[in-house]
């Protein structure tokens, strides 16, 4: 199967070879099975919580992958919760790369909130690629809490929806700008006013049928926020 623009360009943004790469949410595990083609880490880990996604994962990379035939590389497949990635497994001296994409803004910065703290907790140097499918303003919110800074960003369009994707370090000190500063830059001003024009639609949509008070001041802080974006393009 054809990667699609998103995993495409999630793989475009990798730049180096890491010791380990976390493929999480892996679906069919498209994304990760690229990147051991590419020859991009010594071990990619296909990381889901679905049984029947994990099995069924597992026979195809037997299939198309064994691991007699792999020099210099390896997998592997981990039915598990992506809060608690076993790093202290696989620990190195280099980064790992964790890749999160396909769930939400919300759930997303609950994963790498967790592993951040494990990762600090046993020394280990940890770099994400974050690609939510919404909630994005709350995942940015989110991050600016923590030890992690700005790589690169970009802003995808595939099949009439909008996806960012982050890349972050605790080794970079720029900071994860709430609208996404970087990504404006990418694209022309009819798209960028497209999406600001969803985002803010979205947002006075949520705001209607908001019923607890900090979350509604969230809503009309992203709603300010992307006006004031969308007041400059």
């Amino acid at each position: 199967m054809k990667l699609s623009q998103r995993l495409q360009t999630i793989a475009s943004m990798i730049e180096g070879r890491y010791s380990h790469i976390w493929d999480c949410c892996c679906d069919h595990g498209l994304l990760g099975a690229t990147l051991l083609k590419q020859g991009r880490c010594d071990a990619i880990h296909f990381v889901d919580i679905v049984p029947s996604i994990t099995n069924t994962l597992i026979a195809k990379l037997e299939q198309f992958y064994p691991l007699t035939a792999l020099s210099q590389q390896t997998w592997h497949v981990h039915c598990h919760d992506v809060h608690k990635l076993p790093l202290a497994q696989y620990r190195s001296q280099s980064p790992h790369l964790v890749i999160i994409a396909g769930v939400g803004g919300e759930l997303t910065a609950s994963f790498v909130k967790a592993i951040q703290q494990h990762a600090l907790a046993i020394g280990q140097s940890v770099e994400f690629i974050l690609s939510p499918v919404h909630h994005t303003y709350q995942l940015r919110e989110a991050l600016s809490s923590l030890t992690l800074g700005l790589v690169n960003e970009h802003l995808i369009t595939e099949n009439k929806r909008f996806y960012e994707v982050l890349h972050l370090s605790s080794d970079t000190t720029t900071p994860v700008s709430l609208v996404g500063d970087k990504i404006w830059s990418h694209h022309n001003t009819d798209i960028n006013q497209h999406y600001l024009t969803r985002l803010l639609n979205h947002y006075r949509l949520a705001i209607k049928g908001a019923t607890d008070q900090t979350h509604a001041n969230m809503l009309r802080e992203a709603i300010s926020a992307y006006q004031a974006l969308a007041s400059q393009q």
